[in-house]
């Protein structure tokens, strides 16, 4: 199980990155004044890869790893979950610069979120 909690925490890494490049990304788009086909490509590559990581992160559970804020680490990764989804569908196809600017505080958002997320998962 050492070998999934150590992929776990890698994949975190990779999330990470992928959504600081997406802000700056992002903020680029906004610059442009839209929002290419590429730049949502990208915004599902990272939702996949946050999909990846609560797949990993639940036979780590089923399994008997319990990170120190248990509740906490499964509400952050909830919002993971939801929100990148929930923004593309509510942009409806719109590629202008409000929704460049949308996906990347959305994004940045998401940093934060997997930074916390990792701070509570911790296995105690």
């Amino acid at each position: 199980m050492s070998h999934l909690a150590l992929f776990h925490a890698r994949l975190q890494v990779t999330i990470t990155l992928a959504l600081a490049i997406l802000v700056l990304w992002g903020l680029v788009c906004a610059l442009r004044g839209a929002v290419g086909r590429g730049y949502t490509a990208a915004l599902w590559v990272a939702e996949l890869l946050i999909i990846a990581e609560a797949l990993l992160g639940a036979p780590l559970l089923l399994g008997g790893a319990r990170p120190a804020g248990l509740a906490m680490h499964m509400v952050y990764g909830a919002v993971a979950l939801g929100l990148l989804p929930g923004v593309i569908a509510y942009s409806r196809g719109r590629a202008g610069r409000r929704e460049a600017l949308i996906y990347a505080a959305v994004c940045l958002f998401l940093l934060g979120v997997a930074m916390r997320a990792y701070q509570t998962g911790v296995v105690g």
